[in-house]
């Protein structure tokens, strides 16, 4: 696996009913989804009438001296309102494929994921019992749901190092704004998102628009503060997902804001759509209640629900069906670390990064649907259309979902405050 170029593999011992009949049981919670890339989550409705969330894996299985085996149908099927994961279609259209394994219900049987690095997994299954013992014996805190590491994650360095690397860059001082490009030079940095390409182009990475973590499995994320002895306030960016149902999708965006935007108090001929949304309250500026579709009692109860901008008759304005939502969420916020940062010199900038760093270590969907609910995430966009009455109007559009800067340990199951070692 690691020829292949596997940097994670994680492994279980099945049980009797995991199986190409009954699937494989992965966890009981979405936070697997952290481990595991999928493709786009997609929504279905099975013929007894059962909703359910798919997402297709890119899936290969592995044999010593062969060639790997694609299987086609491989896939995770959600089930986000017990909640609970399973693995399916995995020797569907498989040449040689471990059917002998995968098919019996025998003691020792092992199962091994290894993560790629481009999204690829790839799989070995075993019916060896000294394999099966030795996979036993791994220690219980590296689970990811119903499996555990053999090679990489959370058990591996991976914390410690990231800490070694922000110590190192706090230890630099200033530093001029720039960003790393693709070819390996290192370039100036004039804008708002200089603070977060400069700290990314000091840890050796260039921007790409890629879905997967920064490094070694945590997201960097970095806000500016006026001290570095205060207390972090303000707003921070979680994600920034486009609308893909209702009036949003339907007539354009550029629709949307001549009808629910408003004109700007200094800016001739320009619309605005950007003023916050609190769950159940009517923005009194755009006149959309932000709403949960789908979401009731602290649980995902239909997984085809959304989060909706409703009009007053209740037609939809705006939606993320929580397919699309869960699709944007699991991949870049399993583990982040949140790094304060100090600016000076505008438009030259220099950045300086603080001494202590927030870490979030495990997250999922229903974390973030928990704060929607309670009002700490809220949807606070910036959307505008200037020369909108021209025959070419320019738009510009960002939908954004924020969370108070105090408020970011609810999103995790562990939530810590880490000082630079001496």
């Amino acid at each position: 696996m690691k020829r292949h170029g596997a940097r994670h593999i994680i492994c279980k011992a099945l049980a009797p009913n995991d199986n190409s009949k009954n699937q494989v049981y992965v966890a009981g919670s979405l936070d697997i989804l952290n481990v595991l890339p999928m493709e786009d989550v997609r929504e279905e409705v099975s013929e007894s009438g059962t909703a359910v969330l798919k997402a297709k894996l890119n899936l290969y299985w592995v044999k010593p001296e062969s060639a790997l085996q694609n299987a086609p149908h491989a896939q995770l099927i959600l089930y986000p309102q017990y909640p609970e994961v399973r693995l399916s279609g995995f020797l569907r259209g498989t040449r040689n494929a471990p059917n002998s394994v995968m098919t019996s219900r025998d003691p020792y049987r092992t199962l091994f994921l290894g993560v790629g690095s481009a999204g690829e997994i790839y799989a070995f299954a075993s019916l060896d019992p000294e394999l099966a013992a030795a996979v036993e014996a791994l220690p219980s805190e590296t689970q990811y749901g119903s499996f555990k590491s053999a090679l990489g994650g959370k058990a591996f360095g991976a914390r410690e190092r990231l800490i070694e690397k922000l110590k190192a860059i706090s230890d630099l001082g200033w530093v001029r704004a720039q960003k790393l490009s693709v070819d390996g030079t290192f370039g100036v940095c004039r804008g708002p998102n200089c603070g977060g390409l400069t700290l990314e182009a000091l840890f050796g990475i260039s921007p790409n628009g890629r879905s997967e973590p920064d490094y070694e499995g945590w997201e960097l994320k970095t806000h500016t503060v006026v001290g570095f002895d205060r207390t972090p306030t303000g707003n921070l960016t979680l994600m920034t997902p486009e609308p893909t149902t209702g009036i949003y999708r339907e007539d354009g965006a550029a629709q949307f804001v001549r009808m629910f935007g408003y004109s700007d108090a200094g800016i001739p001929d320009r619309l605005n759509f950007s003023s916050p949304h609190r769950i159940n309250e009517r923005n009194s500026r755009t006149g959309l209640t932000l709403r949960l579709d789908g979401y009731n009692d602290c649980r995902i109860d239909n997984p085809l629900g959304s989060l909706v901008l409703l009009r007053d008759n209740d037609t939809v304005a705006a939606g993320w069906p929580f397919a699309g939502l869960l699709s944007h969420w699991n991949r870049k916020h399993a583990q982040a670390a949140y790094v304060a940062n100090m600016c000076r010199g505008k438009p030259d900038a220099e950045y300086r990064y603080g001494a202590s760093w927030r870490l979030g270590e495990g997250t999922d969907f229903n974390r973030f649907l928990h704060a929607v609910s309670i009002g700490q995430v809220i949807y606070d966009p910036g959307i505008k259309l200037e020369g909108a009455s021209s025959d070419r109007p320019q738009l510009k559009r960002r939908n954004q979902f924020r969370i108070r800067s105090k408020d970011l340990g609810s999103l995790y199951a562990s939530f810590t405050n880490v000082r630079s070692p001496d």
